[in-house]
């Protein structure tokens, strides 16, 4: 069955596309802001989960994230297979979509680093989409040394 965008769809994925694009850009502060207003899921396979606020993730995405001489992490985000249900009289919304992330740095080759899952939830609030939570989902790890300044243990 045909499902033909909407204007709630669009403005959720672009959200969604929007955190990509500031990741890869080494934007780590604006990409965190787009959780202000979000719990954030980091280790939902261990009891109890680890969850944190925005200013959390901005402290983990600096302690983490590997950001190179450009300015960036040299990635490259692609999210992909979105399952998006929007529910337009409840302001509420839910996207499972899986990710991959690309890497490339100095004259390496460009390889896929990490794959996994998102869980969003988004609530409209005076007609504008955010996110409420995000769930990360880890599904396959690969070379991660020039990506990560250290290992995360959740």
């Amino acid at each position: 069955m045909f499902h033909a965008m909407t204007t709630s769809d669009t403005q959720i994925m672009n959200l969604i596309h929007l955190y990509a694009e500031l990741m890869d850009a080494g934007r780590l502060e604006e990409c965190s802001d787009l959780f202000a207003d979000a719990r954030v899921v980091l280790g939902s396979d261990v009891d109890p989960p680890v969850v944190v606020d925005r200013d959390g993730l901005l402290e983990v995405w600096r302690s983490l994230v590997a950001i190179h001489d450009d300015g960036t992490p040299r990635t490259r985000h692609l999210v992909a297979n979105p399952i998006l249900e929007v529910d337009e009289k409840a302001d509420s919304a839910t996207c499972r979509s899986t990710y991959t992330v690309f890497q490339q740095v100095t004259d390496g080759p460009l390889q896929p680093i990490i794959s996994g899952r998102y869980h969003d939830r988004f609530e409209r609030v005076d007609g504008t989409w955010r996110f409420a939570e995000r769930t990360y989902g880890v599904d396959l790890v690969g070379d991660l040394s020039d990506h990560m300044l250290r290992r995360l243990d959740l």
